[in-house]
């Protein structure tokens, strides 16, 4: 295709794009103005667009990436299960990938999880968690007060209205609050901007003692407390000190909750352990998981949880303890084949192992952002990565937020030929694992003086 047959179709494309599509989390009144890449096609860690322009995918499609696009193993097994069936009901049917991947997913998974409820994508895997607590809870005491959820200030759980309600960021709950559920909210150690003007380590010893505090007041009416483990993503890839996570295992049980762990954004491999529970060796109640189970390709989303749990919804018709709970597309084969063919890449290329290196590398090379007179922090945490722009980097005073500084930057990015999506102002890098330590280079080169070119004019 030529130059000038491409900018015709890049041209009808967007004009279609513009008459028909809504955007999620886009302000549709500016979107006209942008031009934005209209993705044709893809291979490993590039995406090109309908003019032919490569771009590095800096934030593996949003965070669901993990071998690379157009991954021979994943294509193949993908094709080889449409030559068998697409899709059938699980309603009163299984199907074997389905049972194989919860196999995969069980022998993986902290030791003490043993069953494997399917949906279709993060916001749903963690409603699951929360229905099934609440209904545990239900069951086990008829009468019981267990009705809330503790959650996490700047948490996000997903945009259902349940996982909404668990959520604790103002800007995705505060238009909804009518028809949110009522919960209990714990301060998370931010420890860069802390709300409490305490510094690092005090911030730490402040919250979890706050959380405790919360804890022993509401531990009757409380069925489950929701954490996103070790990082706490759309808050602005927040990272818990060291022995958080445990410490609220530990508080569960001394109380009697269930600890439910969202790993949607943090699991297969992101922190540089499969799941970031295992970095403090805990075991949740229920795990979440969603965006890189299927390797980036297809909506796919698995609730982990323990015979105890999965033993409380026994009993005959009568007694109702069934789980009224499903979706239509529930352990899709197609979507199962490719997250089965995903797992046996991370055994087979030894993944993780690959990736340690890696981690180091990005460590060393976030140094040089400090030096940037407009980043006030710069946060990491295995191959999730974050830098926090700020006006003022002596007083962390954030950027007017008309100024947009971050979407700036990404844009910039783009020029430059590389896709990152900022969380307001906060520049993410969090790519597919596979990365080259050469393309590592020219992904932080470009967001290195992408913030440069935009925050020092």
């Amino acid at each position: 295709m030529n130059p000038t047959s491409q900018s015709r179709r890049t041209k009808e494309l967007r004009i279609k794009d513009y008459d028909y599509i809504w955007h999620p989390f886009t302000q549709m009144s500016k979107w006209f103005q942008e031009d934005a890449p209209i993705i044709d096609r893809a291979r490993g860690i590039y995406l090109f667009d309908t003019d032919g322009k490569k771009y590095i995918d800096g934030v593996s499609s949003l965070w669901t990436n993990v071998h690379g696009h157009r991954r021979k193993e994943i294509d193949s097994a993908i094709r080889t299960q449409l030559e068998k069936v697409a899709h059938t009901t699980f309603l009163g049917l299984s199907n074997v990938p389905a049972v194989l991947l919860a196999q995969e997913l069980i022998e993986i998974a902290p030791a003490g999880l043993s069953k494997v409820f399917y949906s279709d994508n993060g916001s749903t895997a963690v409603e699951v968690a929360l229905k099934m607590a609440f209904q545990y809870h239900r069951q086990d005491e008829p009468f019981s007060r267990r009705t809330k959820f503790l959650h996490f200030t700047s948490s996000y759980h997903g945009d259902t209205i349940g996982s909404v309600s668990v959520g604790g960021i103002d800007t995705f709950r505060s238009i909804y609050k009518p028809l949110l559920f009522e919960t209990v909210a714990a301060p998370y150690p931010y420890c860069y901007r802390c709300v409490f003007g305490k510094d690092r380590e005090t911030c730490s010893l402040y919250c979890v003692s706050e959380v405790e505090k919360i804890i022993d007041e509401n531990a009757r009416e409380i069925a489950a407390v929701v954490i996103e483990p070790l990082v706490q993503g759309a808050a602005g890839m927040i990272t818990a000190p060291p022995g958080h996570l445990s410490l609220i295992r530990k508080l569960c049980d001394r109380y009697g909750l269930f600890l439910i762990c969202d790993e949607v954004a943090t699991g297969f491999g992101r922190t540089g352990k499969m799941f970031a529970c295992e970095h403090e060796g805990v075991t949740p109640d229920f795990l979440c998981l969603a965006k890189g189970l299927t390797g980036g390709y297809l909506p796919l989303a698995a609730t982990l949880t323990s015979t105890k749990v999965f033993d409380g919804f026994l009993g005959s018709a009568e007694s109702k303890r069934t789980f009224f709970h499903g979706h239509t597309y529930t352990g899709n084969p197609v979507g199962c084949a490719a997250a089965l063919a995903n797992l046996k890449l991370f055994k087979k290329e030894k993944t993780l192992a690959r990736l340690q290196p890696k981690i180091k590398y990005v460590a060393a090379e976030l140094e040089k952002f400090k030096s940037l007179r407009h980043v006030g922090d710069v946060r990491q945490c295995g191959f999730m990565c974050a830098m926090e722009l700020v006006e003022d980097k002596q007083t962390k005073k954030p950027f007017a937020v008309a100024q947009k500084v971050g979407h700036k930057v990404i844009l910039e990015a783009r020029r430059r030929g590389v896709i990152l999506r900022p969380l307001a102002d906060v520049i993410v890098i969090m790519p597919p694992l596979v990365i080259s330590q050469k393309e590592l280079s020219t992904l932080l080169n470009v967001t290195f003086e992408s913030i440069r070119a935009v925050t020092e004019q």
